[in-house]
C-alpha cells in the first residue's frame, strides 16, 4: 500500500469498472455528472432499450451528459453517436437494466480521477501510461512494477471558523464528534471562500467584484505584488484568451514548455526543422517559399523509377502525386513527393517515396526577425524559432535562455483578469485551471472602471499540463503503412564527421530566394563541416547537434491532498 499526493506527475488510463450499475439513479449517485469533458461518463445496456422514438440497441455506447428537473421528474439527459450525428433522449433516474462503464481511451492526471473518475464507495482500477517514463523523475512505484494500481481517495475536510481568515484543514483521521448547529447561527458571520474556479463559474453579470486573498497561488511567473495573501482585488471578468503551446527544442528530456501570449515582445529567427519522411516534407510545404532541405541517410530505392538518396543530397521541395513502379513484373501504384535535386551547375527531377526512412533537415535562408503574431500569420505551425532580441518590457525573459522554441500549435484557455483594487487600470491575465487561489468576496464594484491595461506573462507549464493540453487537441496524421524493406536498402546515417570527409560541391546558381551567402565564414567549430552541404545548412547541422548535447533540469513540487494506492498483483515477471 503507497500514499501519494494526488497531484503526482504522471498520465494514466482508466480500466472500466466490470461490476454494473443496477438504475440510473445509481449512476447518478455514483458518478459526477456535469458540464466539463470530464463530466460525461458512458454506458452501455446489456439488452435493448426501447424509448418512445428511438431504440438503444445492446452494446451501444451512451453518454451522460446532465441532470436535470423536467415536468417534475428528475432526468438524465444522453446521447447516442451514429454515423457522426448526435441522437439525444433522457433517460429516469427509475431506468433499471444492467449498465456497464465503456471502455475510455484517454488519459487523466491523478486529480483529475480522484475529482471525477472515482465513483462513491468504489474503488478505481487505472494503469500509467508510458508518457510518464519520458520525465525526469522518481518513479513512485516499486522497482520492476508495471501492472495496474487501485485508487482509493482519502479525503481531509477543508473549514473556516467564526472570524478567522485562515483555512482549517481536517485530517479524516480524527476521531472526534460533529453536531450540526447550522439552524442556530447566520452563515454570514463565516467566510464565504471561493477557489478560482468558483469564481470562473459565476456568470458575467457579476463581474467585476472586489475580493481579499485569503490563499496566494504559487509560482514565481504570477504577478507577486497584486497575488499576496490580505490584498484587496478587483477581478473584473472571465475571458477567452489565445496562447502558443510551444516547446523546448532539445534531443533530451526533460523539455521545458511554454505558453505564449500574442503581445509577447521578443522576437524570433526561424530554425531548421528537422523531417522524418517525405511525406513530413509534403505536410510541411508552403505556398509562400520552396522548401529546401538536405538529406542525412541515405536510401537506396529497391524501383528504378524512383531516386535514391545519398547523405548530403539536397532537394527542393515540389507537391505529391503517384507514379507507376514495377514490382516483380506487376506494375503498382505508389504515392511520391515530386522534388528537385540540387546538382553541381542544374537541377534534377527526382521522386521519393512517401514511405522512404530518410532524415532530412530545413536550409533556412531567411534571416528576417519576426514577432509571435507575424510567425502566426506567415507560416504554418508547427515551426522552429529561436529568441533573438529578448522581451525588454519584461523583467525576465524565460525564453531567451532557451536554444530554440519548437512552436506547437495555437490553443485557447480560460483567464480571469484581476488587477489591484489600488491600481484598477492594470490587469493581468490570471489562468483559471492552472492557479489555486482562494478569495474571499467583499463587494461588486459599482460604476463603470472604464478602459484599462491587459498584460500579460509567458508561463511556463510543467510535462504533466503539456500533455493535458495536447491530448484533446491534436488529430495526428500518420504516413501511409510501410511495405516491407527490400534487401538492398541501405541505411547509411550521417554524422558530422561524415560530413567532413566528403567531396567539395558547390550550388547551381538559383533564384535570389535561394541564394546563400557564401563569403560568410564558419566558426572555428563548423570548419570541418563538408562544402558539400551549403553554409547555412552547415550552421543548421552544427547547431542542432550542439543542442542533442544540452541537458536540463526541471523541478517539481507537490501538494498536500493524498491518494492510497494499493498494489496490483501484476508485475512484469
Amino acid at each position: 500500500m503507497f500514499l501519494y499526493a494526488y497531484e503526482i506527475l504522471g498520465l494514466f488510463k482508466i480500466v472500466a469498472d466490470k461490476t454494473p450499475y443496477l438504475t440510473m439513479e445509481e449512476i447518478t449517485r455514483a458518478i459526477r455528472i456535469g458540464p466539463s469533458r470530464l463530466g460525461h461518463p458512458c454506458f452501455y445496456h446489456q439488452k435493448d432499450i426501447k424509448l418512445e422514438n428511438l431504440i438503444i440497441k445492446q452494446g451501444e455506447q451512451i453518454m451522460l451528459n446532465s441532470v436535470e428537473e423536467i415536468n417534475g421528474e428528475i432526468m438524465v439527459n444522453c446521447g447516442v453517436l451514429r454515423n457522426h450525428q448526435n441522437h439525444s433522449f433522457t433517460l429516469p433516474l427509475s431506468q433499471e437494466g444492467e449498465f456497464y462503464e465503456c471502455d475510455d481511451e484517454h488519459i487523466y492526471t491523478l486529480k483529475e480521477i480522484v475529482q471525477w473518475k472515482i465513483p462513491k464507495n468504489r474503488t478505481r482500477t487505472v494503469k500509467l501510461t508510458d508518457f510518464s517514463n519520458k520525465w525526469d523523475l522518481t518513479n513512485p512505484f516499486p522497482k520492476g512494477f508495471y501492472g495496474a494500481v487501485i485508487l482509493k481517495p482519502v479525503y481531509e475536510i477543508q473549514g473556516v471558523m467564526k472570524f478567522r481568515k485562515d483555512i482549517v484543514r481536517i485530517l479524516p483521521s480524527l476521531d472526534v464528534e460533529v453536531k450540526d448547529i447550522t439552524d442556530s447561527y447566520d452563515s454570514n458571520w463565516f467566510l464565504q471562500l471561493l477557489s478560482t474556479q468558483d469564481l470562473f463559474e459565476m456568470t458575467s453579470k457579476e463581474f467585476p467584484v472586489v475580493a481579499e486573498v485569503i490563499e496566494a497561488p504559487q509560482g514565481n511567473q504570477l504577478p507577486r505584488n497584486v497575488l499576496q495573501p490580505g490584498k484587496t482585488i478587483v477581478i473584473h471578468k472571465k475571458c477567452q484568451a489565445s496562447r502558443i503551446l510551444a516547446s523546448e527544442i532539445r534531443s533530451n528530456f526533460p523539455k521545458r514548455h511554454f505558453l505564449i501570449p500574442p503581445s509577447y515582445k521578443g522576437k524570433f529567427k526561424r530554425r531548421p526543422r528537422e523531417f522524418p519522411t517525405p511525406y513530413d516534407l509534403g505536410i510541411a510545404k508552403s505556398e509562400k517559399e520552396p522548401l529546401h532541405v538536405v538529406a542525412t541517410k541515405a536510401f537506396h530505392s529497391p524501383h528504378d523509377e524512383l531516386s535514391s538518396v545519398s547523405a548530403g543530397d539536397q532537394f527542393l521541395v515540389q507537391h505529391s502525386q503517384t507514379t507507376e513502379v514495377l514490382c516483380e513484373g506487376i506494375k503498382k501504384v505508389v504515392n511520391v513527393l515530386a522534388c528537385e535535386k540540387i546538382l553541381k551547375k542544374s537541377y534534377e527531377a527526382a521522386l521519393l517515396p512517401l514511405y522512404m526512412e530518410g532524415d532530412f533537415v530545413e536550409v533556412i535562408h531567411d534571416k528576417k526577425q519576426y514577432q509571435i503574431s507575424e510567425l502566426c500569420a506567415q507560416f504554418h505551425l508547427p515551426f522552429n524559432v529561436k529568441v533573438s532580441v529578448r522581451d525588454l518590457f519584461t523583467e525576465e525573459d524565460i525564453l531567451a535562455a532557451t536554444p530554440g522554441l519548437r512552436l506547437e500549435e495555437a490553443i485557447t484557455d480560460s483567464y480571469l483578469l484581476i488587477s489591484d483594487f489600488a491600481n484598477p487600470k492594470e490587469c493581468w491575465e490570471i489562468p483559471a485551471g492552472r492557479v489555486n487561489m482562494t478569495v474571499q468576496l467583499v463587494n461588486n464594484l459599482s460604476g463603470d472602471p472604464g478602459s484599462f491595461l491587459v498584460k500579460t506573462l509567458v508561463e511556463e507549464i510543467p510535462e504533466e499540463q503539456y500533455y493535458m493540453m495536447r491530448r484533446y487537441e491534436n488529430s495526428f496524421s500518420y504516413p501511409p503503412p510501410r511495405p516491407p524493406k527490400h534487401p538492398s536498402v541501405e541505411e547509411t546515417k550521417l554524422s558530422l564527421l561524415n560530413l567532413a570527409e566528403e567531396k567539395t560541391v558547390g550550388l547551381p546558381k538559383s533564384p535570389k530566394s535561394l541564394h546563400v551567402d557564401r563569403s560568410k565564414k564558419l566558426h572555428s567549430s563548423q570548419a570541418g563541416l563538408d562544402s558539400k552541404v551549403p553554409v547555412g545548412c552547415q550552421n543548421d547541422l552544427a547547431d542542432l547537434e550542439k543542442d542533442k548535447r544540452k541537458t536540463g533540469k526541471t523541478a517539481v513540487a507537490g501538494t498536500s491532498a493524498s491518494t492510497e494506492i494499493f498494489k496490483n498483483e501484476k508485475r512484469q515477471k
